[in-house]
C-alpha cells in the first residue's frame, strides 16, 4: 500500500550545516496498517512524514502509495490522498473561517461557501457528534475560538472527511493536556479502526506505542532501527523495548520528553 524503497534525503548539502536527516530508509505498510514510531530527538521521523506528504522532494530513492509511483509529485496533489496532522492544534485549519466552513472545504465539494446546505449542515452535526466536545451545536463558530483539543479533534475529522489513502500523526496529542490527549487519541483509534485507513502514528509515548496499532517501528540516525509486530509484539514491555533499542543502536534512548509509562 505504502512503499519507500532507499529514500535519503540530506539539508544544506554542500554546507558546513549539512544533516542528513534520513539514511537509505526502506518501508513497506500494508493496507490497513497502524503503525506506531518512537525515536530519539533527530531520528528523522517528522523528516519521514514530510518526505511521504511530500513538503520536500527526496534526493533519492522512490515513494509509491497505493502502487503509484508519487516520489515526484508536490505536496498539494499528494494530499488528496494523504491526511495529515501536526502536534501543535493551530496547524490543519483555518482560524478565521467557522467550523463548518473549514468542514466544508475538507470535503472537498468545491464552489462557494454560500453553497453550504441543509443537507451539509446535518452531516457536519453528525460527524461533529461523534466527538463528543459539544462542537455540533457551534458551526457558525470561528475555529480559532476553539481549545486547543477541540481544535485538534476537528483537525482529525476534516484529515478523514474524505477517506485517505494514508493518514500520517505526528505526535498529535503531545500539546494537549492528558485528559484531552486520552480524548483525542480514543476518538483516533477509532475513526482509523472503523475505516480501515493505513496509518503512521509518532508517539512519545512508550506505553501507546505498543499498546495502539499492529506494528512499531523504533528509528535512530535517519533509519528505522527495528520493526515490531505479531506476536513478539504483543507481549513485549516498555522495558523490553528500551533493551532492544539499547542493544541495536548502542546507546539508550534519549528523548527528554519520552513518556515510560
Amino acid at each position: 500500500m505504502l512503499r519507500l524503497e532507499n529514500i535519503e534525503k540530506t539539508f544544506n548539502p554542500g554546507t558546513p550545516n549539512a544533516k542528513t536527516a534520513i539514511r537509505g530508509l526502506s518501508l513497506h505498510l500494508e493496507k490497513g496498517d497502524f503503525v506506531t514510531i518512537i525515536g530519539s530527538n533527530g531520528a528523522g521521523k517528522s523528516t519521514l512524514f514530510g518526505a511521504i506528504a511530500g513538503s520536500f522532494l527526496t534526493d533519492s530513492g522512490s515513494i509509491y502509495l497505493d502502487g503509484r509511483d508519487i516520489t515526484f509529485d508536490p505536496e498539494h496533489k499528494r494530499a488528496k490522498q494523504i491526511g495529515r496532522l501536526f502536534q501543535d492544534p493551530l496547524r490543519g485549519s483555518a482560524p478565521n473561517m467557522t467550523i463548518e466552513e473549514n468542514l466544508f472545504l475538507a470535503s472537498r465539494k468545491g464552489g462557494a461557501m454560500s453553497r453550504i446546505g441543509r443537507a451539509d449542515r446535518e452531516m457536519f452535526k453528525e460527524r461533529l457528534r461523534l466527538l463528543d466536545m459539544g462542537l455540533e451545536s457551534r458551526l457558525t463558530s470561528k475555529v480559532g475560538l476553539l481549545s486547543g483539543g477541540q481544535r485538534q479533534a476537528l483537525t482529525l475529522l476534516m484529515a478523514t472527511m474524505v477517506t485517505p489513502k494514508l493518514l500520517l500523526l505526528d505526535e498529535h496529542t503531545a500539546a494537549l493536556d492528558p485528559g484531552t490527549a486520552e480524548k483525542v487519541l480514543k476518538l483516533t483509534r477509532s475513526i482509523v479502526e472503523n475505516s480501515g485507513i493505513t496509518c503512521l502514528m509518532v508517539t512519545h509515548n512508550m506505553h501507546q506505542a505498543l499498546e495502539l496499532g499492529n506494528r512499531t517501528l523504533m528509528m535512530a540516525d535517519g533509519g528505522i532501527v527495528l520493526d515490531i509486530k505479531g506476536e513478539s509484539r504483543s507481549s513485549l514491555t516498555v522495558n523490553d523495548l528500551l533493551e532492544m533499542f539499547k542493544k541495536e543502536v548502542g546507546q539508550g534512548l534519549d528523548n527528554d520528553r519520552m513518556l515510560l509509562s
